[in-house]
């Protein structure tokens, strides 16, 4: 029986994470025992726009130090592969070129692929068949050991048919009834910034794709026009410890913030352990000294409901430079993080939903 997959899939538009960063994450994702990191940043075009292309080998020196790094730790690791244009028309030299591909990211030796078909245009009637072709040639020429597959409409949100057109009928359920039961499938929940998940909503899923979904959750998130105005650093709620039994796994979409995301991302992992006596506010009150420092959990305590629920942009010039000149005091990674979302170096650009 396949484990639950718990940790994070940095899958976010924007601005991507350093090296270093995914390593600290790496590190943390062991601490808190969680057992996955996906790499799928939308800025890596050769995951996804340009997938046709090969890594520059200095660019798959770094993956494959992460994967090692992983290995070390205990921490499975996958990649999200996207392969954009596929899901209107599928060719011959099309599946050659994936092969091809795969040459090449089965240097990894992936624990987990996912093959992803988020964000791409799905108005097309034979859309899950299609999809489920490239699928089962992708999983032929994979050595990866689990595959997981996000579909065009991952969520119940109405939002997905405004951008990407028309879901099919029977989508999801033809989805659910071709691909193989081993396969898991993503879903972010009732919305596509779900802010919890009920029992009712896992049944209503799992009803139509014939097996348990695998949770993308779309939390601390912030890398949309809207949502890269807020810091999500509060503990998660609505994340019960029994979605472990009702779920194949959650995989959390962190923050640009690779640094400032550990503090929700270590609530949830508390609301795993915890069940039942999991408190966000005993959560917030014991450990965001342990998780900061002693320096900088004060300032955090003082400013992050600000941060998440009013926004950088209910703060005046004035208010700003007092913010930078109290984070500036403290060596800190996260401190780092906050000035530069201050000082508007995580600004969402549209150019990045072209990636």
């Amino acid at each position: 029986m396949s484990i639950f997959l718990s940790g994070v899939i940095e899958g976010f538009y924007g601005r991507a994470w350093s090296w270093s960063a995914r390593t600290a994450v790496v590190d943390f994702l062991q601490r808190e025992q969680f057992n996955t990191y996906i790499y799928a940043p939308k800025s890596d075009r050769q995951l996804r726009r340009n997938w046709r292309e090969l890594y520059a080998d200095d660019d798959f020196e770094n993956l494959i130090k992460l994967r090692a790094q992983c290995r070390q730790r205990g921490i499975q690791f996958g990649i999200g592969f996207s392969p954009w244009g596929l899901q209107s028309e599928y060719s011959n030299v099309d599946r050659e070129q994936l092969r091809k591909k795969f040459e090449q990211l089965n240097q990894l030796d992936c624990d987990v692929l996912c093959i992803l078909f988020d964000d791409m245009p799905g108005a097309v009637a034979d859309l899950a068949q299609r999809q489920t072709t490239i699928v089962a040639d992708i999983a032929a020429f994979s050595n990866a050991r689990r595959i997981a597959m996000c579909p065009t409409y991952y969520s119940f949100d109405p939002q997905l048919e405004q951008y990407f057109g028309a879901m099919p009928a029977d989508y999801l359920e033809t989805l659910g009834a071709l691909l193989p039961s081993g396969l898991d499938i993503f879903w972010t929940g009732p919305l596509v910034l779900s802010s919890g998940y009920s029992q009712n909503d896992i049944v209503a899923i799992s009803g139509k794709i014939q097996r348990k979904p695998l949770l993308w959750d779309n939390y601390p998130v912030n890398d949309g026009r809207k949502i890269s105005r807020f810091l999500h650093t509060l503990p998660v709620h609505d994340r019960p410890a029994q979605l472990q039994d009702w779920c194949s796994g959650l995989l959390a979409n962190p923050m640009n913030q690779a640094f400032l995301s550990q503090l929700p991302l270590a609530s949830l992992a508390q609301s795993f352990k915890l069940g039942a006596g999991y408190s966000a506010e005993i959560f917030w009150s014991e450990r965001i000294a342990e998780l900061v420092g002693e320096e900088l959990a004060p300032l955090l305590q003082r400013d992050a409901v600000r941060f998440q629920l009013e926004g950088l942009d209910a703060l005046s010039p004035s208010e700003r430079e007092l913010l930078i000149a109290d984070y500036a005091r403290i060596d800190n990674p996260i401190s780092i993080e906050i000035i530069d979302w201050l000082r508007e170096q995580y600004r969402f650009d549209p150019e990045c939903l072209n990636d």
